[in-house]
């Protein structure tokens, strides 16, 4: 048995002193025990000339590597890590470590099943298995000639530099996750053979995370903009700028894959459950531009007896950008809308916020007088444009720049009672787009990101973090109300923020900002963001997909997009029901493309619509972007309005299962949107084979949560789909468990065949497993 361990190592780290080494180490490791392994050591430091590399145990089954150069990192740079972890050993032991070796030295750690071994030099990474044996699950990639694992290019202009860390991978290893990829063109879940650019714009939000089909999940616990590379044999992490490169790795059983999601958020934050209300029917469009239009609206929901618990102001409701206020013109009584709004439907509302600010907005001055606006290494700090002017970012990486936007949205907005804030185009660098000068008469210049300079460092650095410090900015105004219960009641509730200051603005420790701030356990409201990074689950917050294109293989290709960013652990999430531009409500192929997409919103995490649309009206001179075309329920012809209101009503019927899941999530990382190989790995080859080479008839379908299988339609024009359903595991079998068919509630049988079923625009293709009156009621 040992050697059968031992022999794949032996084979890639190519060394007999290596493969004697690793025996050595094997033999020291004590025997794997029903009880959780301690740390057997705080950890090890490898003294490689001027590189230092501290190893740390962290998190249950989890290590933590830092590598520095010159000098020992400080502990206190720029980290999504919660510290100390939610669950399992290590935090707050800054560097300490029991063992000091140089590069050709030899040291081992273990931490629960998880052990790291240093040999030489080279660092790898094992799983204890139940029988004592050792699994070798991935290594800093060594061969005869190859580039060392651990590389660096210095920048002597600074202390910062650019790394290059490779690691083993197998040649038929899978890869999952790494964020949400840009639409429209990624349909992929195996991530294997793919470069992933670390860096967001609309869209795109890739992150530097995946989980193995082996069995691990490891995170690179840096903002930098830089790339993945997921190789035939081997997977390479490259920062642009760094000044400490910090990575986290957890194992678990193969197939495992809710075991591993809940080690990354017990070190990385848990997602607070969202208040009822949000799980609703969100109502949005580009734009409704005046107070009289959000009424109107209301007022058809109303009389056409529809549920709707939100409706969205969309952006450009102030005069200038930066303003984050009502432009009066068009607002005149923003407080007396939301009262009516409220008795009309019982919705929310919801508002739009920029982070640009440009010259021309009240607060411009003072942003720029107090440091507050994101700079640029030229000084000009004008990182882009939109709407013909110019524009420079507010600083939310800079405590003083969070406290003075929320203190902006509370007098503008929450005290009168819109608690809900659509955090959009913070993307970071520019106004979101993968280009520079949106919306001047020459567009679209070839850099991708201005150079911009935050607080924390530069766009190269750190830029990733941008939209993560947004929403805690918006976290932070909520967690300083002076009445928690009025956050969550009709009334308006005020700021107490003489002492935020004093409690934030301490720079000298982002861990220390993450103990000062604590997350909630269920949130009061929410954000809508465009843009997120790693430990973004913890704010009270949803990602949805950015500006995706009308089509009917979007539809599917955002499936891929859900369950990538999921696997990334980011759960709570949605999309644009009907895509954001490209519908025209007028035609039949835009009715329909519409209901098919809204019919798949029904089973996602938050159901949504929103978009640009296309009509036979005219377009107004005034305002600035307005859009006359409407995007309700009752836009697309009086036929798919019965069926929109059926799905409306389900979604509400769904409400319970769907508040139990969040409930699961915020307990244990269990993930919401679930690919197919989350759950069947172990019972379902076929499921395995075909996600290895991202087959539609498995990737383009999904798991909202344990019980509901959604195969949802991206073809125009079909009556009928057909379905693969998965092999159920035995234990669900021994249950009485069996696929059942939504909506004729035909017996299916326990998985492994493909079936063929109605898919009229009414009825998309839907199985669940036990009762429709468990699901109902979140009894799972």
């Amino acid at each position: 048995m040992l050697q059968e361990v031992l022999q794949p190592a032996a084979m890639l780290l190519k060394s007999p002193r290596l493969w004697t080494a690793a025996a050595t180490f094997v033999a020291s490791v004590a025997s794997a025990s029903e009880a959780y392994f301690q740390p057997n050591s705080t950890g090890i430091k490898i003294q490689n000339g001027f590189e230092r590399v501290y190893i740390q145990p962290f998190g249950n089954h989890g290590i933590r590597v830092r590598a520095s150069l010159m000098r020992d990192p400080t502990g206190n740079e720029w980290s999504t890590l919660m510290d100390p972890p939610i669950e399992g050993p290590g935090g707050n032991a800054g560097l300490s470590h029991d063992t000091t070796i140089s590069y050709m030295g030899n040291a081992t750690i273990r931490n629960g099943n998880l052990v790291a071994q240093v040999s030489f030099g080279t660092v790898s990474f094992f799983r204890v298995e139940p029988n004592d044996s050792l699994t070798l699950l991935t290594s800093e990639f060594t061969d005869t000639k190859a580039r060392v694992p651990r590389s660096y290019v210095q920048n002597f202009v600074s202390s910062s530099f650019e790394a290059t860390f490779d690691f083993s991978s197998d040649a038929d290893e899978q890869f999952y996750g790494a964020g949400q990829q840009a639409c429209c063109k990624d349909n992929s879940v195996n991530k294997k053979g793919q470069v992933v650019d670390l860096i967001n714009w609309n869209s795109h939000v890739t992150m530097p995370v995946y989980m193995s089909n082996k069995g691990y999940l490891q995170f690179f616990n840096m903002g930098s903009q830089g790339r993945l590379e997921f190789g035939t044999i081997r997977t390479r992490y490259v920062a642009s700028e760094a000044t400490v490169v910090d990575y986290w790795i957890t194992a678990a059983q193969p197939g495992d894959y809710d075991a591993l999601q809940q080690q990354f958020t017990g070190v990385t934050g848990r997602q607070p459950t969202p208040p009822d209300f949000i799980l609703g029917y969100q109502q949005s469009k580009l734009r409704y531009w005046n107070q009289t239009q959000v009424l109107d609206v209301a007022q058809r929901f109303h009389d056409e007896q529809v549920n709707v618990s939100l409706i969205v102001i969309d952006f450009f409701n102030w005069k200038f950008q930066g303003d984050w206020s009502f432009d009066p013109e068009f607002w005149p009584d923003p407080a007396s809308m939301v009262t009516q709004v409220r008795e009309l439907t019982g919705a929310q509302l919801m508002v739009s916020l920029w982070p640009s600010v440009e010259d021309l907005s009240v607060n411009y001055m003072d942003l720029q007088t107090e440091g507050l606006l994101v700079t640029t290494r030229d000084g000009t700090g004008i990182t882009d444009s939109f709407d013909g002017v110019y524009t420079r970012l507010v600083d939310s990486t800079n405590p003083d720049g969070r406290e003075f936007l929320w203190r902006q949205l509370n007098e503008s907005y929450f005290s009168i009672g819109i608690k809900n804030f659509w955090i959009d185009q913070a993307d970071g660098g520019t106004l979101g787009e993968p280009w520079e000068n949106n919306g001047q008469d020459i567009n679209m210049l070839p850099y991708a990101r201005a150079f911009a300079q935050y607080f924390i460092g530069t766009q190269e650095g750190s830029g990733k973090l941008y939209p993560w410090f947004h929403q805690q900015a918006i976290d932070e105004g909520f967690q300083n109300l002076t009445d928690f219960n009025s956050a969550n009641s009709n009334n308006s509730a005020t700021m107490s923020l003489d002492s935020v200051s004093s409690s934030l603005n301490d720079p000298t420790s982002f861990a220390a900002s993450n103990q000062r701030f604590t997350p909630f356990t269920s949130c009061p409201q929410m954000s809508l963001t465009r843009s997120t990074f790693i430990g973004g689950q913890r704010f009270c917050s949803y990602l949805w997909s950015g500006d995706t294109q009308s089509r009917f293989d979007v539809i599917l290709q955002q499936i891929t997009a859900g369950v990538s960013v999921a696997a990334s652990g980011i759960s709570s999430w949605t999309l644009d029901i009907g895509g954001f531009m490209g519908l025209n409500i007028d035609t039949d192929e835009g009715k329909e493309l519409f209901v098919r997409w809204f019919a798949m919103g029904v089973f996602l995490p938050y159901m949504r619509v929103h978009g640009t649309r296309s009509c036979n009206l005219p377009t107004p001179s005034t305002p600035s972007v307005a859009n006359p075309c409407p995007n309700e329920p009752w836009s697309y012809g009086e036929a798919n309005f019965v069926i929109l209101k059926k799905y409306i009503a389900l979604r509400y019927q769904l409400v319970p299962y769907v508040k139990k899941l969040f409930e699961m999530l915020h307990e244990t990382g269990r993930t919401i949107m679930r690919p197919l190989y989350h759950d069947f790995t172990l019972s379902d080859p076929f499921v395995v084979n075909a996600t290895k080479v991202n087959d539609p008839s498995v990737v383009h379908q999904f798991m909202l949560g344990p019980r509901i299988l959604i195969a949802p339609v991206g073809e125009q024009g079909v009556t009928t789909k057909e379905v693969y359903l998965p092999v159920l595991p035995q234990n669900l079998v021994d249950q009485g468990f069996s696929w059942t068919h939504w909506w004729s509630e035909q017996d299916m049988g326990t998985g492994g065949k493909f079936v063929n079923v109605s898919a009229g625009l009414d009825e998309i293709p839907v199985f669940f497993l036990g009762t429709k009156e468990d699901i109902f009621s979140g009894n799972i």
